[in-house]
């Protein structure tokens, strides 16, 4: 490289100018592959953690709780049926505007009726492959 009057420019300003280029390249990276916050909801926590931290390897923002909250704040709920159990309806509104992905070993039309009624987006039957549930959660996002 060399400047308009053909002098070489400073390794500095090259290596500055490299730094820059990659700044723009990860800037264009992330802009296509989002960081997409997860939040998985399942009655056994070490079932929950497991999930999470494996969804967390493949790139997802991703916590996990035994514990049904009121609202998810933006993440992409992952929500086992058992959990629902004696929830109240103020919670049940919350999970069917939140769109949720269900995860659960019920393969009964009840089961799936309720996934239904909770606007779910994919019913993913338990052992769930981590690509499997990722595949659901990238579909949820589009």
């Amino acid at each position: 490289m060399a400047e308009a009057d053909a002098t070489v420019p400073p390794v500095e300003r090259l290596l500055e100018d490299i730094d820059e280029a990659f700044g723009h390249l990860s800037d264009a990276e992330e802009a296509e592959h989002p960081t997409v916050r997860v939040l998985v909801v399942d009655d056994d926590e070490r079932l929950a953690e497991i999930t999470a931290r494996g969804l967390r390897r493949l790139g997802f923002e991703a916590d996990s709780t035994a514990k049904l909250p009121s609202s998810f704040g933006g993440a992409v709920p992952v929500i086992d049926l058992g959990i629902l159990e004696g929830a109240g309806s103020d919670v049940l509104a919350a999970v069917r505007a939140a769109r949720p992905i269900v995860v659960t070993g019920a393969t009964d039309r009840a089961s799936r009726a309720i996934a239904e009624s909770l606007a779910a987006t994919d019913y993913l039957l338990k052992p769930v492959e981590l690509d499997d549930l990722a595949a659901a959660i990238k579909r949820r996002m589009k």
